[in-house]
């Protein structure tokens, strides 16, 4: 079997259910944003077919995926330098995925933590949706035959299953056609956790408001939530050693990292010794000025959803574009009957 060298392309998506919030900022849209600019071909999504394994209003759904546009957008992600789209404009991601379902294994999903997670005691009563949702994660990514997947922490599990579909695919059919995908977690605050405890990951599902900055806050929003943030008694350490079991103290510390640019160790050695009362209104004024422009322009772009919805239509096609071919190889690999 002669080896194939595929193109180097990015894909990620973000679920439209709930607005987006810091640790979406931070763990997602920041470094998209640094993938597009580095000349690399990049792909991103709003996966509205991910979001409905649990029920969404509908009025709701389309307003949220909207509002992720938005954010995408304002954020500094570029319709013209990279794909931007809405996950069911492009039906071979659902075409993929029922592949998929055929090809993985009832054994490695029931090993998805995350499954077990959100469907917690209920189990037999989730959606088969929820259950097969990494399989509809592997098809987003393959049907572009992406190398790179910027991701969060939490998602590592599911990237190994879209290796392992890729892979168990390749080897029934004799074939290279699908890449084994690299996950890209990276960075000082991949994983933002809450403010109101470091030990939970920073959620718009929280039910306390005051848990996660909401990309929506305004900058009295965002002073106050920090400045109420959970810490603890202690200054901040000089050298990075010394946030150790110090959850909420590490995790303030990451996002000033994250937002300024800098290494924690830099953060250590520029605030080391200063007391919280001291380095809240750093973070507060960092953030209010990393995070206001933002929100302003998600707002502005919000006036108008006519043109959001240009830009993603003009972003499926693009996407369908790449698609489309790859789907139609893939069906032809299984032995599915095409016309012409």
């Amino acid at each position: 079997m002669t080896e194939v060298v595929h193109t180097p392309r990015v894909f990620s998506g973000i679920q439209p259910s709930g607005g987006l919030t810091l640790g979406n900022y931070l763990g997602a849209l920041k470094r998209f944003v640094e993938m597009q600019n580095s000349g690399i071909e990049t792909l991103y999504c709003m996966v509205d077919l991910h979001a409905i394994t649990v029920w969404q209003n509908p009025d709701d759904l389309r307003h949220a995926t909207r509002e992720l546009a938005a954010g995408f957008i304002a954020s500094g992600l570029d319709p013209q330098k990279s794909i931007l789209f809405n996950q069911s404009q492009v039906s071979a991601h659902a075409e993929l995925a029922w592949v998929f379902n055929c090809v993985a294994r009832m054994g490695w999903l029931n090993r998805m933590t995350q499954f077990k997670d959100k469907a917690g005691k209920n189990r037999e009563n989730a959606s088969v949706g929820l259950f097969s949702y990494p399989n509809l994660m592997a098809s987003d990514i393959l049907i572009y035959k992406a190398t790179q997947v910027p991701v969060g922490d939490d998602q590592k599990q599911h990237l190994e299953l879209t290796r392992d579909i890729a892979a168990k695919f390749n080897n029934d059919f004799g074939v290279d056609h699908f890449p084994i995908t690299e996950p890209k977690i990276e960075g000082a605050a991949t994983r933002v956790m809450s403010l109101r405890d470091g030990a939970k990951k920073m959620s718009k599902s929280d039910p306390s408001d005051a848990s996660r900055i909401n990309m929506t806050d305004d900058a009295e929003t965002i002073a106050k939530k920090i400045r109420k943030a959970k810490t603890d008694p202690d200054g901040l350490p000089s050298e990075i050693e010394g946030l150790t079991d110090r959850a909420e103290a590490k995790n303030l510390v990451n996002i000033y990292a994250a937002l300024a640019d800098m290494s924690v160790e830099q953060v250590l050695a520029e605030c080391g010794g200063k007391q919280f009362s001291e380095f809240k209104p750093m973070l507060s004024d960092l953030a209010v000025a990393k995070l206001s422009p933002i929100s302003g322009e998600m707002a502005r772009l919000m006036e108008d959803t006519s043109e959001i919805d240009r830009i993603l239509g003009d972003g499926a096609r693009k996407a369908n574009a790449i698609a489309q071919p790859i789907l139609e190889e893939t069906y032809d690999i299984v032995g599915l009957i095409r016309s012409k």
